[in-house]
């Protein structure tokens, strides 16, 4: 009888082992159809002779994040989640000790192991988190950035500076987690927030598209070449946006999950699947409805889908449907008028990046210390609970964390002469500057904007 119980455990837990290690797996070509919808969406937003330029810098930030990802940025996530001291949290998984033994480049558990099912799966989900900012980045900048100086953006951003604010807002060992409640289940502050500041920093030193402005200050709109490309790859975002939702749920049952019964946030707390896919859909309706109501605008409602969602994210495991649905609504209305008032500063900010992600990432804290706060911030008993100013100072945190890196850096790159093209090629068009090949080689879509 022994033997036969402990064979049926031992099969369950292998199976259960190989589906945690499935759905990690799954979530990573999920996210990778969130690059697929940037490239799809920043090609179109761009004038036709930009178009291949705007991909390419996509593509190259993407394959350039992973080897610095591999080799520094996985590391500061377990070093650094105290602070700068590298000291031991009270989970025990974080610390100097714990970073070099488990995120080395050359650990045990950063290449094959068949004793370790798990660290390649959630090294490759965060990988794609990093890859997200820089494509957040990448869509404010278009049409005018150099690709070298772009590249440097990308990489600091995703190997360093988001994964900086993981450690510390996204993990159980967190010093905002830890001493300020602070909570963000779908990563509204840690990625999207990070991502929007940062542009915001960097768009300030990048200056504007030749043309946006008059001389009076008036904006002029500087329409993409396809709106349709543009929405398909919205629209693609919103499902890669599944994939990476499910990398910030800890399943449970294995060694390193919260428990056995139930599946958990990366904080420990209980969550479930099923909650997180009422809330998700019904942010995503009230991101788009309205949108829809406040400028009749397919760009905006695509945006606003996706600013639903984010809106919602920071609580998604919190929230009664209805509420999810009216936080994703008053994103969405409030997002049009953000990016106005961007650009009446006098900042291009070509797709909205800021007022969609940085905006957005930012409302949906500070909605979670409005509408959820009394909530246990992390996993035990007797521990501290989410608030409004927990949620403050976390905003407040990432705001500056995202936009000091983002200015001090590519103001840097602009005295060096790196981050803008030449206005020559920016008159000409990237792509027959820097591209060996033609986007529409039968110049079906001629471009047209006040500049030319």
């Amino acid at each position: 009888m022994a033997a036969a119980v402990a064979e049926l455990q031992g099969n369950h837990a292998a199976t259960n082992g190989t589906f945690s290690e499935t759905f990690y797996f799954l979530t990573i070509p999920l996210m990778v159809l969130i690059h697929a919808g940037f490239l799809a969406y920043e090609m179109g937003a761009s004038r036709s002779k930009n178009a291949l330029a705007s991909g390419i810098k996509n593509i190259l930030a993407f394959a350039m994040i992973v080897p610095f990802f591999y080799f520094v940025g996985w590391w500061i996530y377990w070093a650094f989640p105290t602070g700068l001291t590298l000291s031991e949290g009270a989970m025990g998984i974080s610390g100097l000790a714990y970073a070099n033994d488990v995120a080395l480049p050359w650990s045990q558990y950063m290449g094959p192991n068949l004793d370790d099912r798990a660290s390649g799966v959630f090294w490759g989900a965060f990988v794609l988190f990093a890859a997200t900012t820089a494509s957040i980045l990448s869509g404010g900048v278009i049409e005018r950035i150099k690709l070298t100086g772009f590249v440097v953006l990308a990489i600091a951003l995703g190997a360093f500076v988001w994964i900086l604010a993981a450690a510390w807002g996204w993990h159980a060992d967190g010093w905002l987690v830890t001493k300020f409640g602070y909570h963000d289940f779908g990563a509204a502050g840690v990625v999207h927030m990070i991502a929007g500041f940062f542009s915001l920093g960097v768009l300030i030193n990048l200056g504007p598209r030749i043309g946006k402005f008059n001389a009076d200050g008036s904006a002029n709109n500087i329409p993409g070449h396809s709106m349709p490309m543009t929405l398909i790859g919205l629209m693609l975002i919103i499902a890669g946006f599944w994939g990476f939702l499910m990398g910030c749920v800890i399943v449970p049952g294995e060694a390193w999950s919260w428990g056995t019964e139930i599946e958990a946030t990366i904080y420990g707390t209980p969550m479930t699947i099923s909650g997180m896919t009422f809330n998700t859909l019904m942010g995503f309706a009230g991101g788009i409805i309205g949108a829809w109501m406040v400028t009749r605008d397919p760009f905006w409602m695509m945006s606003g889908a996706l600013g639903g969602i984010i809106s919602a994210a920071a609580g998604l495991d919190l929230w009664y449907p209805p509420m999810a649905f009216a936080i994703g609504f008053i994103g969405a209305c409030m997002m049009p008028f953000v990016a106005s008032f961007i650009e009446k500063r006098g900042i291009d900010d070509a797709v909205g990046a800021f007022a969609v992600h940085g905006f957005l990432g930012m409302w949906g804290l500070l909605a979670v210390g409005i509408a959820a706060q009394g909530y246990p911030a992390m996993f035990g008993e007797d521990v501290i609970e989410t608030s409004f100013m927990g949620q403050l100072v976390g905003a407040v945190t990432m705001g500056l964390l995202g936009f000091v890196p983002g200015y001090v850096i590519s103001f840097i790159l602009k005295v060096t002469g790196q981050l803008r093209v030449p206005e020559e090629a920016e008159l000409l068009g990237l792509d027959k500057v820097k591209v060996p090949a033609e986007a529409y080689p039968e110049a079906l879509h001629p471009s047209v904007s006040p500049a030319e």
